[in-house]
């Protein structure tokens, strides 16, 4: 599980200082960017670019915000996933985030995108036409941004509806950020990211609470409409006694995707397989025809 040891400088550790130091009186310090840091991009985007509302009260949404690049949590097919500390400096106002940014087509290693996309339009003719002529520099990233888009859509949906996935913050361009879903030790400032699902070993119990913790969220996304489409043990996250479903670029629309039946039963074969192996029986096909059944 990464790992990333406190940053001296950083906003949120001076903050703490602070406010031990003297919690009624800290004042805001005057301070600019510096390597690895932006000003917060919260209001740089569209009101329909932000997460929903009513939004987790730990998300900062200052102006004064800044946003420090903690390093790299996971590299993927189709993206890259960084830690992100946005704090303003000299207040108690922090929070940790993770930033999921998309390649350009030619940049990934992801070559089996039109059994997801297959059935999944653009908004908009233009780029639609665009992402369809994958030889042309716009078409390579607007197919980017598609993904992007995608996951921010679905993951935005799914959170209204209850599923457990990371709260959507915002979106900018191929730029998602969302919610980090591990813990940052008090005294020493470390920040210990969630484990992935197929590294654990519960206990019996605790086993029968993530197979129904994970029924339900794959239940959620099917009366959405949706498959998970690259589910696994790795696209989960155990924290603690909470599971996370991460990972929804390749969303499928059990509606219009004509792949999309396949898909799923892949997705429940798989998850099926894991918690098999653990010691508890889990039926495939019995999740499968259930979770059709609530998608219509």
């Amino acid at each position: 599980m990464p790992r990333f040891p406190a940053v001296p400088d950083s906003p949120y550790l001076i903050a703490r200082r602070e406010r031990a130091a003297s919690p009624e009186t800290a004042e805001p310090a005057v301070v600019e960017p510096g390597p690895g840091q932006r000003w917060s991009t919260w209001r740089s985007v569209a009101k329909g670019q932000r997460g929903p509302e009513p939004r987790p009260g730990w998300l900062v949404t200052s102006d004064a915000a800044l946003d420090t690049e903690l390093g790299i949590l996971k590299t993927g097919k189709e993206a890259d996933a960084f830690l992100i500390e946005r704090a303003v400096p000299g207040s108690p106002r922090a929070c940790l985030l993770v930033a999921k940014r998309y390649r350009a087509r030619e940049h990934t290693t992801f070559r089996r995108d039109g059994d997801y996309t297959a059935g999944r339009r653009s908004r908009r003719t233009r780029d639609q036409r665009a992402v369809e002529d994958r030889r042309s520099r716009w078409g390579r990233a607007v197919a980017a941004t598609q993904w992007a888009d995608a996951e921010f859509v679905a993951m935005t949906a799914a959170w209204e509806a209850g599923a457990p996935v990371p709260y959507p913050a915002q979106i900018d361009g191929t730029e998602v950020l969302m919610e980090f879903v591990g813990d940052t030790d008090p005294d020493s400032g470390e920040v210990v990211a969630a484990p992935r699902l197929a590294r654990e070993r519960p206990d019996a119990d605790l086993l029968e609470s993530y197979w129904e913790q994970l029924v339900a969220g794959m239940s959620v996304l099917a009366r959405l409409g949706y498959a998970h489409g690259d589910l696994s043990p790795y696209n989960v996250l155990a924290h603690g006694e909470r599971l996370v479903i991460i990972d929804l670029p390749q969303v499928v629309d059990l509606a219009s995707n004509p792949f999309a039946s396949e898909i799923l039963l892949r997705d429940c074969r798989t998850m099926c397989a894991w918690f098999s192996s653990r010691g508890l029986e889990a039926d495939p096909e019995e999740l499968f025809a259930d979770l059709l059944a609530q998608a219509w």
